[in-house]
């Protein structure tokens, strides 16, 4: 890792580290050991095993995985599914597409799965106090109110999220620990044979793995989160993350093992380890990091969905920085989609006990995607023994198609979450592949067959001006290439006159911050082609960074500008600009398949729905003229037309 994208370690980096890494996997001794018991006989095989099975899976799946293995494939470092797949895509040959649709389809869909799940798991807890409580409205306000909070940004209560992350892990800490000095046995617990006998012995053991998955479940959205920390930061405090949650975890087998019933009759053993005269502060706390875990989970769907924009995989949508933090997005259109999708998992499942098997099923899918792509990165980038790579395959395969599995079973009666799921998968299908589509029926010219026709056009004064500096986005992604349609919107009909011809390529890089430009001139003074490199987090303000190109260019004397008008006079001071904009759209004259008329027809469909190109690209309306092209892809091969006599 270089310089740029190396993380100092410091005190405040811990707590940021804390405060936005941990929200989901931290809040999960809320509703493990409570799923692993259930309504079964509370036994030594079941609490020793399902201990067992969760500091197993702890160790193997976030700190082996995770923490040690996938923080290390970070993108100048960033992390994430997209991260990795701008990383990899270029050894995949568009085998990984899939793949990755499917891993940021269900962290979307966790969206709207760890803030409902995480806290009714934790206003729960007020029926120890309130019996017969109706905590569905609580749930809803409380939702309602984060999301309605979004718009103003995290930055003032941001820094209250670290702090409030230590007092949880040190109250996980304090109150597993008060409850295994009363039952020092349990620590026989993390011995692996009992997780073996509970998914061999027990009955009906291995599906209990559906239950004990959920302790592992915010492991994605931490590789997600790298590039706010830093991996020295994340793995310094999962130390003390991962001994807290495994203290908690056993102190409520400790109290499992000595409280007075053979049954958890509905009872929360999370809430019973607590001191009663404690209860309602320890609620409140749980509250509190149930909602930093949501709103972990809310920042970090507007980043990835940030990035699918960027990789094309998401139509562009309204994009929005409420602070002046960098990376701090806020995309209106997916907070309300997030909103509505919690409003609807608390009222389709009523409570947190029912939305585990949604929650464990979203997420092993995202860990089987990530775990495809990881092995491209291993192979390829960092060059591992096929060997060694074939045995992590095969442990990790093992492990999260187990999982899956056992989480698969668990969702039949309640499987109408999926259509959240499809719709955004399908969204992504049809984005991506329209795109490529499209892209194959784009037809370039070379742009130096076109400079002296530019020319003559530009000093011919019979035609009246349209623009001094007129500007064309171009796709191309050669120097002397642009695309024909371009030509057409210059010479056709009405020839467009300009004193310079820009043409503005942006190449959207696989690193995460880059912006620089480059500058070829083709024809002196008169046909100029810009290459705008941007990263794939970075928002482009495509008409800002013209005209500080062109100052800069000013500046410097070249080109010559610097003598030449520019459209300014002594009532505006602003130079002449004009960007053109060609809209495509479907010709009547396709005759298509199947498959690419229902591609085609929702892609154009999304297209409506979603930013226009002089919005997304950060371009003033004034400056902009849109024009209409029509894209022939299948056109009819026979036409019977008779003449009447």
């Amino acid at each position: 890792m270089n310089a740029s994208t190396r993380q100092k370690i410091t005190a405040a980096t811990l707590l940021v580290a804390l405060g936005i890494i941990y929200g989901d996997i931290g809040t999960s001794p809320l509703y493990v050991m409570k799923a692993i018991v259930g309504d079964r006989p509370i036994t030594e095989a079941l609490v020793y095993g399902g201990i067992s099975c969760v500091f197993w899976t702890l160790t193997f799946q976030t700190t082996f995985k995770y923490v040690f293995l996938t923080l290390s494939a970070d993108n100048h470092g960033e992390g994430g599914v997209f991260s990795l797949y701008a990383l990899v895509k270029r050894f995949g040959k568009g085998k990984l597409v899939i793949p990755t649709i499917l891993g940021a389809t269900t962290l979307l869909a966790d969206g709207i799965i760890t803030p409902p799940i995480s806290v009714a798991s934790a206003v729960e807890g007020l029926e120890a106090v309130i019996p017969n409580l109706p905590t569905i409205p609580i749930v809803i306000a409380i939702l309602s109110g984060l999301f309605i909070f979004q718009r103003f940004g995290t930055q003032k209560v941001g820094i209250i999220f670290g702090p409030a992350m230590v007092v949880w892990f040190s109250m996980l800490l304090i109150l597993g620990f008060s409850q295994i000095v009363h039952h020092p046995d349990i620590l026989k617990a993390l011995n692996p044979m009992y997780a073996y006998d509970l998914l061999v012995e027990y009955p009906k053991g291995f599906w209990l793995l559906g239950a004990v998955f959920l302790c592992t479940t915010g492991a994605e959205a931490l590789y997600s989160d790298l590039g706010h920390c830093g991996k020295e930061n994340i793995r310094i405090t999962w130390i003390f993350v991962k001994i807290a949650l495994l203290t908690n975890y056993l102190g409520q087998g400790a109290w499992l093992m000595h409280q007075n019933s053979d049954y958890l009759n509905g009872l929360n053993p999370f809430y019973e380890i607590m001191p009663q005269w404690f209860l309602i502060i320890g609620i409140v706390i749980a509250t509190l990091a149930a909602i930093i875990a949501s709103q972990a989970l809310i920042s970090g769907s507007f980043t990835l969905v940030n990035e699918a924009i960027s990789l094309s995989f998401w139509p562009r949508v309204t994009l929005k920085n409420p602070t002046n933090l960098k990376g701090q997005i806020y995309i209106p259109s997916v907070n309300t989609i997030l909103w509505v999708g919690c409003i609807l998992m608390i009222l389709y499942f009523k409570n947190s006990a029912h939305m585990e098997a949604a929650y464990g099923f979203s997420i092993t899918i995202a860990m089987l995607m990530t775990t495809v792509l990881l092995t491209y990165y291993l192979v390829f980038i960092k060059k591992v023994k096929t060997t060694w790579v074939v045995l992590i395959l095969i442990v990790f395969s093992l492990i999260e198609v187990s999982f899956f599995i056992a989480n698969v079973v668990k969702i039949k009666e309640r499987w109408m979450f999926l259509f959240f799921e499809l719709f955004i998968f399908m969204v992504m299908y049809v984005w991506y592949f329209s795109r490529k589509i499209n892209n194959k029926f784009l037809k370039f010219t070379n742009l130096m067959e076109q400079s002296n026709m530019l020319n003559e056009l530009s000093e011919d004064d019979q035609i009246p001006k349209y623009a001094t500096h007129l500007i064309y986005l171009t796709k191309a992604n050669k120097t002397y290439e642009i695309e024909e349609k371009i030509v057409k919107s210059i010479f056709s009909k009405k020839p467009k006159r300009a004193d310079v011809y820009w043409f503005l390529h942006i190449n959207r890089t696989n690193e995460p911050f880059t912006l620089n430009y480059e500058v070829v001139e083709l024809l002196d003074d008169k046909v100029i082609k810009v290459i705008l490199n941007v990263g794939f987090r970075v928002q482009p303000k495509v008409e800002l960074y013209f005209k500080k190109i062109v100052q800069d260019l000013v500046e410097r004397k070249e080109l010559n500008l610097h003598i030449r008008p520019d459209g300014s006079t002594k009532y505006n001071s602003e130079p002449d600009l004009k960007f053109v904009i060609i809209e495509k759209f479907i010709s009547v004259e396709n005759e298509f398949a199947l498959k690419e008329g229902w591609l085609l027809t929702s892609y154009f469909w999304l297209k409506k729905l979603s930013l226009s190109d002089e919005r997304a690209f950060g371009l003033d309306k004034s400056d902009v003229a849109i024009e209409e092209y029509p894209m022939v892809y299948s056109p009819v091969n026979s036409l019977e037309l008779n003449r009447k006599n």
